[in-house]
């Protein structure tokens, strides 16, 4: 078992290019996604128990900062999925694919494809942000 500074060592030193971004990418979009997980299930479970909790939650999750943290959620759901779709094909039907060149080719189509994915979801999402929080757009 690696100790703290090891683990550490191995995030925070660089040692590739698509290879490593990717590695911590799917580190980052995997716990953000398990983080908003964790709040949202806590945050329903007070529906019952403390009503005015909830409210207030609900009331907090209307607010522009949380819009906007609701934009990177969907990227962290959007090229964690993708990836993870990328790592089980690799790993189940072409394991020849564990290749730098391949590699590369298929980092780039994953960010491609999440950002395909995720801008027209960032345009819907902050047109309703603008429109609701600030009243644009005849809101």
């Amino acid at each position: 078992m690696s100790d703290l500074g090891t683990v550490l060592r191995g995030y925070t030193g660089y040692r590739g290019h698509e290879g490593h971004i990717s590695f911590l990418l799917h580190r980052f979009t995997g716990l953000g996604t398990a983080l908003f997980l964790t709040i949202h299930i806590l945050d329903t479970a007070t529906v019952y128990f403390f009503p005015s909790l909830y409210n207030h939650a609900i009331g907090l999750y209307q607010s522009t900062l949380f819009g906007m943290g609701e934009v990177v959620l969907i990227f962290c759901v959007f090229y964690h999925g993708v990836n993870g779709l990328r790592i089980a094909f690799l790993d189940l039907f072409a394991p020849q694919g564990w290749v730098l060149p391949i590699q590369r080719n298929s980092a780039w189509i994953t960010m491609g494809v999440t950002l395909l994915l995720w801008i027209p979801s960032t345009v819907i999402m902050v047109r309703n942000l603008l429109i609701h929080n600030f009243g644009m757009f005849g809101g």
